[in-house]
């Protein structure tokens, strides 16, 4: 039983003596045979090179290594797509050491002046060997009770700055508009102005008191991104207030810490991937989307940011569609069902979700605007039912423009966001 990691691999080396390289670093071997590296040892522990395919070379290259300056190695650079399998057995459970080996001191190879990580397979028998998620699109749906249709959300917005007290009034007016779901900013986990301490309890009972009067209750993802045990007593905070979600950084956080917030909690686990683009921008360095997001799906996280089409970010139409049918697909063939909520954000309004929809293929989304809710020209409730109007416009095969004639919250988001 083996994972399989795909990369991109720039060098000026004969590629596949840089992946046999690399397969050895990563498993039983080091740049010459020690002592008790044993045939029958390699036989059961080393990792494989499954193939080697040249796709081009470059006269510079990407990146710098003090390594083939002192060799004096100049080029052609190399450019090759390398796939790896690597036995489970080296590994075990444990997340950081599966993430270890499929990255670790590979970046860091004198031979090396590119390298990305560009996917992660694992057989279904491996893949269950660690958390799934307690909610998922499932489970969210249901504390939601929203069916068939996207998941409306918005972020509290000022990002910081509010009290317990403002942001209490805010998720008070957001609540009677109908959204569906209200997330704290990445920056807003517990700062003096708002500690999570009394903006948990202070926001629940807004949402209580909507819950009473109307019978569904708004999900909240409460921002409570810290150290590993501040992290659980913040969950067991929400907890006790009713509350169903919780967000956490996924970078600043790390894999072992979001590993263990799982495991102490049942609530949705609102994963945000903030600081992603240090990892994945450089066309030949870093991480994919597909293996990082994987990554943390091992460890039970429940939806995943995929930024938005059209945003202020600089992903592409087709990296942001490439991420959320991700995470609507299962980790592994045959596996369970562990596919999670694709979370569409960044300057996202109604005139963006026609092409959201496109990408994630269905209504099995969040769909969450800021500005899009927030800044509506008519005010938050206006800014809702402009993302609830163009999706039965959608769905009944009008184009936006034509259901605004009948539908004016839709038409002052139309005129308004639609000059940005």
């Amino acid at each position: 039983m083996r994972v399989v990691a795909e990369y991109l691999l720039e060098t000026p080396f004969p590629p596949e003596e840089v992946a046999a390289t690399m397969a050895g670093e990563q498993s039983s071997g080091t740049f010459v045979r020690v002592a008790g590296e044993t045939d029958e040892l390699r036989a059961r522990s080393a990792a494989e090179v499954l193939s080697v395919e040249m796709v081009g070379e470059s006269a510079e290259p990407s990146l710098a290594s003090a390594y083939l300056e002192r060799k004096g190695i100049g080029g052609p650079y190399r450019l090759a797509r390398v796939r790896i399998a690597y036995p489970v057995g080296n590994i075990g459970r444990n997340l950081a050491t599966l993430a270890a080996t499929v990255s670790g001191n590979l970046y860091d190879l004198g031979e090396v002046t590119g390298l990305k990580l560009l996917s992660l397979d694992m057989p279904a028998a491996y893949r269950s060997r660690y958390a799934l998620p307690a909610q998922g699109i499932a489970g969210t749906r249901a504390s939601t009770a929203v069916m068939g249709r996207p998941i409306f959300g918005t972020i509290i917005k000022p990002n910081v700055g509010m009290t317990p007290e403002d942001i209490a009034a805010l998720v008070d007016r957001l609540c009677a508009a109908g959204v569906d779901f209200i997330k704290d900013d990445e920056v807003c986990a517990n700062p003096d102005i708002a500690p999570i301490a009394q903006r948990v309890p202070a926001v629940m009972a807004v949402i209580r008191r909507w819950r009473e009067k109307t019978g569904r209750q708004v999900m909240m993802a409460f921002n409570i991104t810290d150290e590993t045990d501040a992290m659980r007593r913040h969950a067991d905070l929400v907890a006790a207030e009713g509350g169903t979600c919780v967000m956490a950084s996924l970078n600043w956080c790390g894999l072992s810490g979001i590993e263990t917030l799982r495991a102490h909690t049942p609530l949705a686990l609102h994963a945000h991937r903030n600081g992603f683009g240090a990892m994945s921008r450089h066309p030949r360095l870093g991480m994919a989307f597909q293996p990082y997001h994987a990554l943390y799906r091992l460890a039970g996280i429940d939806h995943m940011h995929v930024h938005g089409i059209g945003g202020k970010f600089v992903d592409s139409a087709g990296e942001v569609t490439e991420a959320a049918r991700a995470c609507l697909a299962p980790l592994s063939a045959d596996g369970p069902d562990d596919r999670v909520m694709p979370a569409f954000s960044s300057g996202q309004w109604a005139g963006t979700l026609p092409r959201t929809l496109e990408a994630a293929q269905g209504p099995d989304l969040m769909f969450m605007c800021g500005g899009g809710i927030l800044a509506h020209p008519d005010g938050p409730e206006a800014g809702i039912a402009s993302l609830r109007d163009a999706y039965e416009a959608l769905k009944a095969g009008e184009t936006l423009e034509t259901a605004a004639a009948k539908r004016p919250a839709l038409a002052a988001a139309l005129a308004f966001f639609g000059k940005r």
